[in-house]
């Protein structure tokens, strides 16, 4: 049975699986220590951050340097060798929430969690999309996925979506294979937040969008961010990209985090050596 506590801080639940706290304001994601190396400089090591329900961080770093694995282990889809990945679940308006240890879930609770608390926007569309079934269709069974059966009320969310991210409306019954790789991205993001999840994964969402799709893109999720308090990790290659939408940044290097910090202080004035290389190397471009 789980055990009323009162707290302030994840790190008092890191021993137990499952903990039901009263809480105010809690981090929704702890990650802690987390590891996983395939050989040395490959994959991520003693990585540690939190995450609030509003917030964005960015992570950025050369291919390589681990981002994209961390990225697969935070978000249930890779077992990590060592370390916790904490998550604050339930509705903060009932003041009861549930911190989980992601890894001590059965399988099956984490696939639920992807399918209603958490969205994974691939940097590849078409892993994140049923091909053969229609642009609302694919909107459409997320929202059934929480719920919702009505088809016509589901069918006019799929259009405002496809709307709200620049796909003709007319496209709704076309299948995702049909669309460029620009569209599939697009769609791919209105199939997550749709549902309005507490937390998204991205990994190079923006990727086969031009300029100004792409500067319409991330205004609208800085807008779902402040509305929704919509909590999201991004991993990007693109520094443009993570000061406009992240809040902060964690700098990765041959499997490590060597430099964090707010994304302005990061990318205006950066410490480490390599973070200098990055930020010189977008300014001299």
């Amino acid at each position: 049975m789980n055990q009323q506590v009162s707290t302030s801080t994840l790190a008092d639940t890191i021993a137990r699986p499952e903990t039901t706290i009263k809480v105010k304001e809690q981090p929704l994601l702890s990650v802690q220590n987390l590891s996983k190396l395939y050989a040395p400089g490959k994959g991520f090591s003693e990585v540690s951050f939190e995450l609030y329900p509003g917030e964005v961080l960015g992570i950025v770093g050369e291919s390589g340097s681990g981002k994209s694995t961390l990225l697969q282990a935070i978000s249930g889809r890779l077992a990590p060798d060592e370390g916790e990945v904490l998550y604050l679940r339930g509705s903060a308006d009932s003041q009861l929430q549930q911190v989980v240890s992601l890894y001590r879930m059965a399988e099956s609770q984490r696939r639920q969690l992807l399918r209603t608390d958490w969205g994974v926007v691939h940097q590849h569309p078409l892993d994140g999309l049923r091909p053969r079934v229609s642009a609302g269709g694919n909107i459409g069974e997320r929202l059934m996925a929480v719920g919702q059966r009505h088809y016509g009320s589901i069918r006019e969310q799929a259009l405002q979506w496809l709307q709200d991210v620049e796909i003709p409306v007319d496209r709704i019954d076309d299948m995702p294979v049909t669309f460029s790789g620009g569209m599939q991205q697009r769609l791919q993001i209105a199939r997550n937040l749709v549902t309005h999840p507490k937390l998204i994964f991205m990994d190079e969402p923006t990727g086969g969008l031009d300029v100004s799709v792409q500067a319409r893109l991330l205004d609208l999720l800085r807008r779902l961010v402040s509305e929704l308090g919509l909590a999201v990790v991004i991993v990007t290659h693109d520094l443009a990209v993570a000061r406009l939408l992240a809040h902060r940044l964690m700098v990765m290097k041959q499997s490590r985090v060597v430099e964090t910090g707010l994304t302005d202080q990061v990318l205006d004035d950066p410490q480490h050596p390599y973070t200098q290389l990055l930020v010189s190397s977008v300014l001299q471009s």
